[in-house]
């Protein structure tokens, strides 16, 4: 892993920015013993507004908690990725969802059907924050996939664990023959 990772992740109200953040985050500060800081904004609206969660994810201790620039932008959104595309260090990743994001040129892009794969094996859209963190942990290794399943585990409302595990499994899992 890198030694300091900055991630952020954007989109709208009802989405799961916020908790695909706190899951990360927790995988990361509980489940590997790193350094995490976390962070959110979210706007007035229950849904559909826009909304960002943020995390420094470090093996050293962390002396700024915000993330300016990203190393890694999420964009569950059109609307969080066209507010935050700028930001993205030069050298960043940008890992966005394939069916609901139309990104500008950026030299290295992921890019997941998250919300399709979700539909298709669970016939609802509730996990696809849930797919997009297994696919980031896929790209970026910034945690083992044993402490996110954990995390999530932990971390959802009872009774939904094993769909939630199933979609992180599922982007985890999610081969392109090439990044877009």
């Amino acid at each position: 892993m890198i030694d300091m990772v900055g991630i952020r992740f954007v989109g709208s109200g009802g989405q799961g920015v916020i908790l695909a953040g706190q899951i990360l985050g927790k995988a990361a500060a509980i489940y590997e013993g790193k350094e995490a800081v976390y962070t959110e904004t979210y706007g007035a609206e229950t849904r559909g507004g826009f909304s960002s969660s943020a995390l420094v994810i470090s093996d050293e201790k962390i002396d700024y908690p915000y993330v300016l620039e990203p190393d890694v932008l999420v964009a569950f959104s059109q609307k969080g990725y066209d507010l935050t595309k700028d930001k993205l260090k030069k050298d960043g990743i940008l890992i966005y969802e394939e069916d609901l994001v139309r990104p500008e040129k950026h030299e290295r892009v992921y890019s997941i059907p998250a919300t399709r794969l979700v539909k298709e094996n669970f016939n609802k859209t509730t996990s696809m924050n849930m797919t997009m963190l297994g696919y980031i942990i896929k790209i970026t290794n910034v945690v083992k996939f044993e402490s996110l399943v954990t995390s999530i585990a932990e971390s959802v409302p009872k009774g939904t664990e094993n769909d939630n595990i199933e979609a992180a499994k599922i982007g985890y899992l999610y081969n392109k023959s090439a990044p877009s």
